[in-house]
Parts: C-alpha cells; sequence; structure tokens
C-alpha cells in the first residue's frame, strides 16, 4: 500500500463515519416502515440513505473505483464484481436489528483488488466504535491495535463465549451444537460485520455462522485475519480466499489459542 492510499483510506473512514453518523442521528431504530427483498430479508429508508451516501463518499475520494452495495440488484452487483476491483457495501449490517430497535448494527465497507480483500472498515454507530484493517497491516479498533496473542485464553474450548447462528447450518451440527456444545455459553446478536469484529477484539473466541454474503463477511473477516484470528469456511479455506463470488459462504473463526481446537471439533460433529 502506498503512502497516498494510506493517507486517503484514513480520510475515507473519518467521512464515511461522520456521514453514517449524522444519518443514524437524524431516525429513531424500529420507528420506520419496513419492506420485504426477494429474498425475504428486510429493507428500510435509512439503508437506502446510508448506501446513497456512502458511495457518494467513497466515489468522491476514489473516483475510479466502483461501488458494489447490497441494495442493488444481482445483475449489477455481478456486473461491478467482474471488474475484479471493487468496493463491497453492506450500508446497515443488522437491518433487522435496526428496524425493531435493537441497537446492534453496523456500517461495512471493503476494498477488493484484483480478486482480494486488502481494507476494510465497520462503523457502530451505537458505541462510537470503528474496527478497521490494512491487509498486512494490521487491525485496529478506533486508535487502539488489535492483536489477540496465543497466551491470552486458556486454550480450552470449555472455557470460550461463542457466537452461534444456528438457522443456516446443516442438521446434524445444529443438533451437536444444541445437544453437546464444548463451548462455555454462546450468544447470537444479529450483525455479521459485528460478529467478526468482537471476535478480533476479544469479546467472544469462538464463531460459527453457516451462510453469509460477500459485503457480509468481507471487512469483518479481513479485521479478524488481521487481529491475528482464523477466518476460514466449514471447509478449512480462508472465508477470503479467491475468486470471491455472490454466493454465501459457512463462516467458522477462534481466536489463536483455539485455532485447532475449535475447527476440529466442528468436523467430528458435522
Amino acid at each position: 500500500m502506498t503512502q497516498k492510499f494510506l493517507t486517503e483510506w484514513q480520510d475515507l473512514t473519518k467521512d464515511i463515519i461522520h456521514t453514517s453518523q449524522q444519518i443514524f442521528d437524524k431516525v429513531s431504530q424500529g420507528s420506520q416502515n419496513s419492506d420485504r427483498k426477494s429474498d425475504g430479508s428486510l429493507i428500510t429508508e435509512t439503508d437506502l440513505a446510508l448506501q446513497n451516501a456512502i458511495s457518494r463518499c467513497l466515489l468522491k475520494h476514489f473516483p475510479h473505483i466502483p461501488v458494489l452495495g447490497e441494495e442493488m440488484t444481482e445483475t449489477e452487483q455481478q456486473a461491478v464484481l467482474a471488474t475484479g476491483s471493487c468496493w463491497l457495501l453492506d450500508p446497515l449490517d443488522g437491518t433487522s436489528n435496526f428496524s425493531h430497535g435493537i441497537p446492534v448494527y453496523a456500517v461495512s465497507c471493503a476494498l477488493l483488488q484484483q480478486g482480494e480483500v486488502v481494507a476494510g472498515m465497520v462503523y457502530d454507530p451505537n458505541r462510537k466504535e470503528c474496527f478497521h484493517a490494512i491487509r498486512g497491516l494490521g487491525a485496529w479498533l478506533n486508535e487502539q491495535v488489535l492483536k489477540r496473542q496465543a497466551n491470552e485464553h486458556s486454550g480450552q474450548l470449555k472455557h470460550a463465549m461463542a457466537i452461534i447462528d444456528t438457522k443456516r447450518l446443516e442438521t446434524s451440527l445444529a443438533q451437536a451444537i444444541g445437544q453437546q456444545h464444548p463451548y462455555h455459553s454462546q450468544r447470537s446478536f444479529g450483525s455479521v460485520a459485528l460478529d467478526w469484529c468482537w471476535l478480533a477484539n476479544g469479546r467472544i473466541q469462538t464463531y460459527l455462522h453457516g451462510k453469509q454474503k460477500l459485503w457480509d463477511f468481507a471487512a469483518g473477516a479481513l479485521i479478524a485475519e488481521e487481529a491475528g484470528c482464523i477466518a476460514q469456511t466449514l471447509t478449512g479455506e480462508s472465508i477470503l480466499a479467491s475468486p470471491l463470488n455472490l454466493t454465501a459462504r459457512s463462516a467458522v473463526g477462534a481466536c489463536p489459542s483455539l485455532s485447532k481446537a475449535w475447527p476440529e471439533w466442528i468436523q467430528q460433529h458435522r
């Protein structure tokens, strides 16, 4: 990464934070009308307002890089993705939470260059937390460096806090999770981008999700990887492995001390 890019990236993250926070401050979560998209997920006026406003920010700072937004049509998304270099934007990750007044949602944005995710940011407007990462240079929460250490946890699954989404898992694995889970306790918050960031920050130690879209995981998974965590699929490959496309991927994450034990347990119970 050039110094010019790094400087522009810093300016961009500040611009996205300011722009998105202004929109969130003007609306009341849980009070907006919502519609259903073709896949059954919710969309609100705020989703569209954020996508339009953040897209303008991206094009202002990087005018030659197109934007792939969650709220575009699949045909439009395919066309942008085919360029090999684009922004992957989820303007409101956790729309269901937002539309029901649950304060767990975020803005997620990642940069894809030559098919590889090289930068990403996730902004949580409720906690004023900006997680961000540059491939090969590290990850941060606001100005704090995120770097998970192998000795920061006992290394035993029975002591782990997990985020698990069981509804999209294969039946055998979901049943094993329900009947004989190996960790201390589990949660499910409804924002994939924040799930990955909370793994990166040490709020959880293990993660499992059956189905995530590219714009859901791109920024958060990079942040987790750069913080020293594993971010892979159920088959064991990096969730960010090329070629990246619009097909949803499964997600397995763990802190360094559980990077072998957690995937092994999963494979034994599939």
